[in-house]
C-alpha cells in the first residue's frame, strides 16, 4: 500500500522554526514531524509519496530513497496551488487504496490501522473550535456526507484530522473550485463520497502541529504519554 504524504507548505505560523527548516524536519518530543507519522505507518504500507515543494531538498536530503524501510518517491509541487493539486500531481504514481496524510499532523499507529481496514476511510476528532477546520457531517450509516473547509458557523464539532484512505476513483472528480487562490480537497472529497462512500473514523490520538504554541503542547503531550509508558 501506498502513502501519499504531503510536505509542500512554508509553515509560516511556525517561524521562526521554519526560517531555514523546512515545516516537516521540524522536531517535536525529539523527532521531527515526518519521523512521528512515518513510524506510525501501518506495516501494509511499504511506499512512500512525499509531495514536496518549500526546501525540499532538505527534505530528500534527510529520509533519502528509503525512509523507515519504505521506497521513497518525491513529487515537486512548483506552485503553492492547494491540496487538490498536491495531490493530483502523484496520480500516475498511485496504484489502488491509498493513505493519505499531511506532514503536519501526528497520528495514533491504532488510528491509522483501523483507517485501512475500511476500503476508503476519513479520520476525525471531536473539537472545541471546529471553524478552524474542516467539519464532517456524518450520515445515518456513519459514512460521510458532509465536509465543509473552516465554516463561519460550523454544523458540527467534529472535524477532519487529514488522514484519509483513498482510492484511484477520487481522480474522476476534478477540482472545481478555487479559494483564494487555492484549491482544497475538502470539494473533491465530498463529491467522490457520494459515489464511493467514506467511513466515518473517529480518532484516538491527533496532535496537529500548526503554530509554535502547537508545538509546545505537542512536547508536553508527548512527553506526558512517553511517561505513562514508562510507569
Amino acid at each position: 500500500m501506498q502513502c501519499v504524504i504531503l510536505a509542500a507548505g512554508k509553515g509560516t505560523r511556525l517561524r521562526p522554526l521554519t526560517e531555514n527548516c523546512p515545516k516537516p524536519l521540524v522536531e517535536v518530543g525529539g523527532k521531527t514531524l515526518l519521523d512521528h507519522i512515518v513510524g506510525a505507518l501501518p506495516s501494509s504500507v511499504d511506499e512512500l509519496i512525499i509531495v514536496t515543494g518549500y526546501l525540499g531538498g532538505m527534505i530528500e536530503e534527510y529520509c533519502g530513497e528509503e525512509f523507515h524501510g519504505r521506497k521513497v518517491t518525491y513529487v515537486t509541487q512548483e506552485e503553492q496551488n492547494g491540496t487538490a493539486p498536491a495531490l493530483w500531481l502523484c496520480k500516475d504514481l498511485i496504484k489502488g487504496r491509498f493513505l493519505f496524510l499531511f506532514a503536519d499532523d501526528i497520528h495514533g499507529k491504532d488510528d491509522l490501522a483501523r483507517a485501512t481496514s475500511f476500503s476508503r476511510a476519513l479520520l476525525v476528532a471531536t473539537v472545541p473550535n471546529p471553524e478552524k477546520f474542516g467539519v464532517v457531517v456524518r450520515k445515518p450509516d456513519g459514512t460521510l456526507d458532509l465536509m465543509i473547509e473552516k465554516p463561519k458557523h460550523a454544523p458540527s464539532n467534529c472535524a477532519s484530522t487529514g488522514a484519509m484512505v483513498l482510492d484511484t476513483n477520487i481522480f474522476k472528480f476534478e477540482p472545481e473550485t478555487e479559494v483564494n487562490g487555492e484549491f482544497y480537497l475538502t470539494e473533491v472529497i465530498e463529491r467522490y463520497a457520494k459515489e464511493y462512500p467514506i467511513a466515518v473514523v473517529e480518532e484516538n490520538t491527533w496532535i496537529p502541529i500548526a503554530s509554535v504554541e502547537d508545538v509546545e503542547k505537542a512536547n508536553k503531550t508527548l512527553a506526558s504519554k512517553l511517561e505513562t509508558v514508562e510507569v
